[in-house]
């Protein structure tokens, strides 16, 4: 669960990145950006996943 969750966000980072400079040089800025905005929720949505686990984990080992 450690380097691999890492490499994905990773890997979501880098292909919107990628994508968002493509798109800024065809000329299409509004595009780029939303493109941008959806790389940033995939990503947080991997962290908010990891969050919940941790809260779960934590909850259990306190018997709450």
């Amino acid at each position: 669960m450690g380097v691999d969750i890492i490499i994905k966000i990773a890997a979501v980072g880098i292909l919107t990145a990628v994508v968002g400079q493509i798109l800024k040089h065809t000329g299409k800025d509004e595009i780029a950006m939303l493109t941008t905005l959806a790389g940033l929720v995939v990503a947080l949505m991997m962290v908010l996943d990891m969050i919940s686990s941790l809260f779960e984990t934590v909850k259990t080992m306190f018997n709450l």
